[in-house]
């Protein structure tokens, strides 16, 4: 008996044991769980502060609806991409603040990310009619507009958009415009498939302070014939396309409306502020920027100063307009008239991608202008993927409508494009009929494109006439083409004038068919950047490699007449005096700081460079040193690697011999 009891209490106490010990593992796990949700909670709450101004947008790339090919289902349901889950907090992201999602709600927050590529369960927070600060200057708060000032119509085109991000462009449209200027909200749906925006969308924009229609597209089309759509259904006097991911700012429509009743041929552009796609915070942009394109028609910002070209009001005025060669496309005021006397969109462009580009160049070429108003302010949610499909694909859609409009509007530039493009080739341009376009352009009488880089862009980095584009070559002595490149050089005559530019490109021109049928791609050594990932944004040191084309990795350059070695995205060749300074790195041949870089172009003296024909060295202009190949050792990764560095001159180095390689860009 005695012996039952104590086998039985031993029992008891290893199951008590046990049961202790998985309640105590079970509160480990909570705990840790907690303290990493309150890590991320506490990240979220604290954010690190944004980057500088200035580093928001030289390599941000300006989309509208698509970017690309989406999963628009993958785990999820039916009734997860119907559902409307807006429930609002009073006073959640209100000023622009960013919104923490509970920790109990993470999970669902990553789940339903998916659905449009933005924080969904973060929107659904904010209420619709959220508060903003001012994001104006001081000089744009104060300044008045004329009465009379035209109506528009403001045009939204939207394709399985959130309902809270949807309703919220429209709200702010509404309640940060004059009721007098807003003639209506003209909704565009392209094909939605999602069940609240259908009926349910139709009702809430019945009862709303300013008349608002809907229509529909009977089939998936994409954003041009969407906003053809709108368009020819409009009765403002000016037509105001926006995004349905926006938010506008106060006093926004106003500076639009002012410029265009001051001249008619402008088409004219809020300065586009960023919207988190992570938890909605309102971040405002600096105003001082202008976009252009790279060499594959990718919009891009750019933030050098450029004057302030009106005929109404001083450059001195912070509150004028900035001519910009190119728009984002997404959002932009012009007269409605105009519009269609300019000849609208190109109505066979598909889908998105290739609109902006096509009317920035046919604005400008055809008598208008393309400006941007540091008075107005839209924010604008960017995402980095797509969660739509693309219609007929997207490398095809979209290489289809950058043929369209390089055809018509590039001229010669248009080989560049077809050569130079990923997708592109110089057989696409046979499989687009743009015979209307080409009659519209003579029909305008349009300047050339010639034109349009000089007068509009000059400081471009396409190539021209009047420059050398192609390969920077390491002339190393042994190469069958190094070799035929340093004895044509050695033998010209008159040294006196082979230190200018001018005299180098023709030299070079003259022996193109030579120099390109010598070069062999894999054995001669390119300059290139040192990563592959193109600096847009920071300093990149630069190296040598094989001399295949990579138009990505900006192993292709551009010099300009007046020393600018520059490549593709505005990144130009710069010196950087390394922090011990001139004097010792001048005295210092074994020196391995790296002193050469590219960097955004700027056009000041650190990026002008020489080039001696006679002894093939190119040489900063400012300091007299010479572009030198050095091995140094990567600290980080443990290895030797070769870099280019600026060097006291010395004509007997090898490591100091470059060439330049001409490649074809136009027919």
């Amino acid at each position: 008996m005695g012996l039952r009891f104590q086998q039985l209490k031993k029992l008891w106490l290893l199951y008590l044991f046990l049961l202790f010990f998985a309640f105590f593992m079970f509160a480990i796990s909570i705990n840790l769980y907690v303290a990493s949700i309150q890590t991320a909670d506490s990240e979220l709450r604290h954010p690190k502060p944004p980057p500088k101004r200035r580093s928001l947008w030289p390599h941000k790339s300006i989309v509208a609806h698509y970017i690309g090919k989406g999963d628009i289902f993958g785990n999820m349901t039916a009734d997860d991409y119907n559902i409307n889950q807006f429930k609002p907090v009073p006073g959640e992201g209100a000023d622009g603040r960013p919104v923490v999602v509970p920790p109990r709600d993470r999970f669902r927050m990553q789940r339903f990310f998916r659905l449009n590529s933005f924080n969904l369960l973060a929107s659904d927070r904010i209420p619709l009619n959220r508060t903003l600060k001012d994001y104006r200057t001081p000089e744009c708060r104060d300044k008045k507009y004329d009465s009379g000032l035209p109506s528009t119509s403001v045009i939204i085109v939207f394709h399985n958009e959130a309902w809270s991000v949807l309703l919220r462009t429209i709200t702010s449209v509404i309640n940060r415009s004059p009721r007098h200027l807003l003639k209506e909200i003209i909704l565009v749906d392209d094909a939605s498939e999602r069940s609240y925006l259908k009926r349910q969308l139709e009702s809430y924009i019945r009862v709303l302070t300013v008349p608002t229609r809907i229509y529909r597209m009977k089939k998936r089309s994409g954003l041009v014939p969407a906003r053809l759509l709108g368009a020819e259904h409009a009765r403002g006097d000016v037509l105001t396309f926006l995004d349905a991911h926006c938010e506008c700012s106060r006093g926004w429509l106003e500076p639009l409306l002012a410029r265009i009743k001051e001249a008619r041929n402008v088409v004219i552009c809020p300065v586009i502020d960023i919207i988190s796609d992570d938890n909605f915070s309102y971040t405002k942009t600096f105003e001082n920027h202008w976009g252009g394109f790279n060499w594959q028609l990718s919009f891009r910002w750019f933030s050098s100063e450029r004057k302030r070209q009106t005929t109404e009001i001083t450059a001195k005025d912070s509150t004028a307009p900035i001519a910009t060669p190119g728009m984002a496309g997404g959002l932009f005021a012009i007269d409605r008239n105009y519009f269609y006397e300019m000849g609208s969109y190109d109505s066979n462009m598909r889908v998105w991608g290739g609109e902006n580009v096509e009317m920035s160049f046919r604005i400008w070429q055809c008598g208008g202008r393309v400006e941007i108003s540091p008075c107005s302010h839209v924010g604008h949610v960017f995402r980095s993927s797509t969660p739509y499909t693309f219609p007929g694909g997207m490398s095809e859609v979209l290489t289809d409508n950058l043929a369209r409009a390089a055809t018509v509007w590039m001229d010669d530039w248009q080989y560049f494009v077809m050569l130079y493009t990923s997708g592109l080739s110089l057989s696409v341009k046979d499989k687009v009929n743009v015979t209307e376009r080409v009659a519209l352009r003579e029909k305008l009488q349009c300047k050339s494109f010639a034109w349009y880089l000089e007068n509009i862009w000059p400081e471009h980095f396409f190539p021209a006439p009047d420059r050398f584009f192609g390969k920077i070559i390491w002339l190393d002595g042994e190469t069958e083409c190094a070799q035929a490149y340093s004895k044509h050089m050695k033998n010209l005559p008159g040294r006196a004038l082979s230190r200018e530019w001018q005299r180098a490109f023709e030299e070079i021109e003259s022996k193109s068919e030579e120099f390109m049928s010598l070069i062999d791609l894999e054995r001669d050594k390119c300059l290139r950047p040192l990563k592959e990932v193109a600096p847009r944004s920071s300093l990149q040191p630069v190296t040598v490699g094989d001399c295949t084309s990579h138009a990505q990795t900006m192993d292709m350059f551009v010099i300009t007449p007046k020393g600018q070695i520059m490549t593709n995205d505005n990144i130009c060749l710069a010196y950087r005096p390394p922090k011990q300074g001139v004097i010792k790195l001048l005295k210092n041949r074994n020196a391995t700081t790296s002193n050469v870089m590219l960097t955004q172009c700027a056009g000041d003296a650190s990026q002008l460079w020489n080039y001696d024909m006679d002894t093939q060295q190119i040489s900063h202009r400012d300091t007299k040193l010479c572009l030198t190949l050095k091995a140094a050792t990567n600290a980080r990764l443990q290895k030797q690697e070769k870099v280019v560095l600026c060097m006291q001159c010395d004509f007997k180095d090898i490591t100091q011999k470059w060439g330049f390689i001409p490649l074809p860009w136009r027919l």
